[in-house]
């Protein structure tokens, strides 16, 4: 036995703090705001007995075991020969780096040696991976093995988290946190339209902006597992674990299991400080050409113009009028290749439709070159139709159990992406896309759920593909579409540039929809596009100004045909565009801020320190007689600040019926106030009516 010796991890707001015993086992501390741990006691000296407990003092473990006097949680779930293996973390090694804990321990009884590694990772945040290694004598059977679990202070008082549905993602459910045990699990085979897998604990009192708030999300992209429970000792214990298929994963003798990467953030500035954290943690992992994201591209969809009823020379004339009010890139979607005439037939044949496209797509591409755009192809390469050449020629590729129906979905059936030769087809089909037309970016759809159920190899499958893509065409940027936002995640945000939120462009849904997709991802890697009025899915109509505004602090585009608007609405897209391109500097490489005002009105602020652009959002008529000032808690620490009111777009002809002298100031020179009167006391609003998006720009004051 060794004495007891304590190891953490800090960062400037919080502070992870590990104790290992004497017989080796690892045992939590702390986890959360920043604390000095260098004089606290040794855990054993603090733990007083308590009625109807084991003899043995069994408090939370960094990796808890099953079976072993722990009763919450358990960090894996193992079989050999078809019978429980329990594994007991204990004789624990710990391997200090800088920012970085690495913990072994190796079960001799068992045959096991596990690994949990936690560093820190961009902007503050932690990030927990785990994984198990068969040590034994014959097969191991991983059943389940969490990438991370770690306790919730006992002053947890609420839970977010986020569902949805195509067309309606990433939905907010706020709850009290549990008295029992708290589960959200996908089973869908990939992420799903609720978002990415991760919650939210706020502590008591946490708001926007400031308390204390725990936020988790798990780097991976198929079925996941979070759970938190209450124990009987009056605090939380949560758990993120990739979902693995029964028997999918049997380890030989030396093999190794890995968990996805989980990432936490642990805030005391409230959920936007968390949010920070994931943003810069995600920004980390984006894979950009040359090592720097450069200006995003205003983008250009033909979807909702033209749908599959395209050929050469339409797209050629869309793409003049893309160029002609401000596009950078023109996306040439579904509709392009083989046999595709609808969505039940082609898949799989990733070559250009000879009727359509009788000379391939090199020529329209060089035309949409010539116009200063880029051109970029929508692909489904996870997918195949019935109908199609590959279908025919390999039907064993599909996701299949023998002697069991394949239902489709949306006509179509899923490749097995675990499969090594289904990888090959797919690399060789893209690749031959890539060098024969100067294509500089694919929107990578998935437009259904996986049936019958996939595994994790899938995932992996999906990965191993983009990334060997990735590094044959390195210039080229993918974006990750699945029915809209049904794959967006720090796990597949490794391989692609870009996420298209939802299918649902009318401006009143994406308000609440990008407020879901910014809690975990930053505003340049969200798609948001100004679309067609009536909206397409949900028939509503809206001015240009409005659905503009909504679309303009993510990474902008367009997705309707310009030739069918008026004259007087082709300026303003065009104006709007050119906005875009002057602010978009700011709104992409700044910290972003969410808050809500009085009377159901929201707000967004992305803010440099210096300067910082606010989006005041009115979706829903007013209650009030007069609005509120609005309170701006990011400019606290301004001192004397310009502040300037840019646009108002919406309303009665983009302005309210009635104004104040210090608003039309406002749209001239500005206005000089102190930061912490906008922090404290707030920023005066005009009136706003219904669908409606006032954009003001702060200053600093030399």
């Amino acid at each position: 036995m060794t004495e007891p010796r304590i190891f953490a991890l800090e960062t400037n707001t919080a502070s992870l703090v590990l104790e290992r015993r004497g017989d080796g086992s690892v045992v939590w501390r702390h986890f959360g705001l920043r604390a000095n741990s260098s004089d606290i006691p040794p855990l054993a000296a603090t733990r007083t007995s308590a009625s109807f407990s084991l003899d043995a003092d069994i408090p939370a473990q960094l990796f808890p075991p099953a079976g072993l006097g722990w009763f919450g949680p358990a960090a894996m779930d193992l079989r050999r020969s078809g019978a429980a293996c329990v594994f007991q973390a204990t004789a624990g090694e710990v391997r200090e780096e800088p920012g970085a804990l690495t913990i072994v321990w190796r079960d001799g009884i068992a045959g096991v040696e596990a690994e949990q590694r936690i560093e820190i990772g961009a902007g503050g945040t932690f990030r927990f991976s785990a994984l198990v290694r068969n040590v034994g004598e014959g097969p191991l059977a991983v059943e389940a093995l969490a990438s991370a679990a770690f306790p919730l202070p006992a002053t947890s008082a609420a839970l977010l988290s986020w569902r949805g549905r195509h067309n309606a993602e990433m939905a907010e459910c706020g709850e009290p946190m549990p008295q029992h045990s708290w589960r959200r699990e996908t089973r869908r085979g990939l992420t799903g339209h609720g978002g990415p897998p991760g919650a939210y604990v706020l502590g008591e009192g946490a708001t926007y902006h400031a308390g204390e708030v725990h936020a988790l999300q798990l780097a991976w992209s198929g079925n996941a597992r979070l759970e938190i429970e209450r124990g009987d000792e009056g605090d939380w214990s949560v758990s993120a674990a990739a979902v693995l298929a029964p028997g999918e994963v049997v380890l030989a003798p030396g093999g190794t299991h890995c968990a996805p990467v989980c990432i936490v953030a642990v805030s005391d500035a409230g959920r936007n400080g968390a949010a920070a954290g994931f943003h810069a943690a995600v920004r980390a992992l984006t894979p950009w050409p040359g090592s720097k994201m450069r200006p995003r591209p205003v983008h250009f969809n033909s979807w909702e113009a033209v749908y599959f009823d395209h050929d050469e020379a339409r797209i050629g004339d869309l793409a003049e009028a893309a160029a002609a009010v401000g596009a950078e890139r023109f996306i040439l979607d579904d509709g392009w290749f083989a046999g595709r005439s609808g969505d039940h037939a082609g898949l799989g044949d990733w070559i250009p439709d000879p009727v359509k496209y009788p000379r391939g797509l090199a020529p329209l591409a060089g035309r949409i070159n010539a116009l200063g755009m880029e051109f970029g192809l929508w692909v489904e390469p996870e997918m195949v139709n019935p109908d199609s050449d590959l279908y025919r020629a390999h039907p064993d590729w599909a996701l299949h159990l023998p002697g069991r129906p394949q239902p489709t979905g949306r006509g179509q059936l899923v490749l097995d992406m675990a499969r090594a030769d289904v990888r090959d087809y797919l690399f060789a089909a893209l690749d031959t896309l890539l060098r024969e037309a100067p294509i500089a970016y694919l929107k990578w759809d998935h437009n259904r759920d996986l049936a019958p159920g996939a595994s994790a190899a899938q995932v992996l499958g999906t990965y191993d593909l983009l990334a060997r893509l990735r590094a044959a065409h390195r210039a080229v940027e993918i974006e990750s579409c699945a029915g809209g936002g049904g794959r967006i995640d720090a796990g597949i945000a490794a391989n692609t540039h870009r996420f298209w939120t939802s299918d649902n462009i009318d401006a009143v849904s994406r308000v609440p929809i990008q407020r879901g997709f910014l809690a975990f991802l930053p505003p340049e890697l969200m798609g948001a596009h100004v679309g067609a009025s009536p909206a397409h899915v949900t028939g509503r109509s809206q001015s240009l100004d409005f659905r503009a505004a909504v679309a303009l602090p993510g990474h902008f585009g367009i997705e309707l045909d310009p030739r069918r608007l008026s004259e007087r609405d082709r300026a303003k897209l065009a104006g709007w565009t050119a906005f875009y391109k002057k602010w978009r500097n700011l709104l992409h490489h700044s910290t972003v801020h969410l808050g809500e005002g009085a009377d159901g009105l929201v707000w967004q602020a992305h803010d440099d320190g210096n300067e910082a652009l606010l989006f005041a959002v009115r979706s829903d008529a007013p209650r009030d007689r007069r609005p509120q000032p609005l309170r701006l808690p990011f400019a606290a620490d301004f001192g004397a600040c310009r502040v300037r009111l840019l646009r108002i777009a919406g309303g009665s002809r983009g302005w309210p019926n009635h104004s104040a002298t210090w608003f039309e100031a406002l749209k001239a020179e500005g206005a000089v106030l102190d930061g912490s009167w906008l922090a404290r006391a707030g920023l005066p609003l005009p009136p706003l009516k219904a669908e409606t998006v006032a954009i003001f720009h702060l200053a600093r004051e030399p």
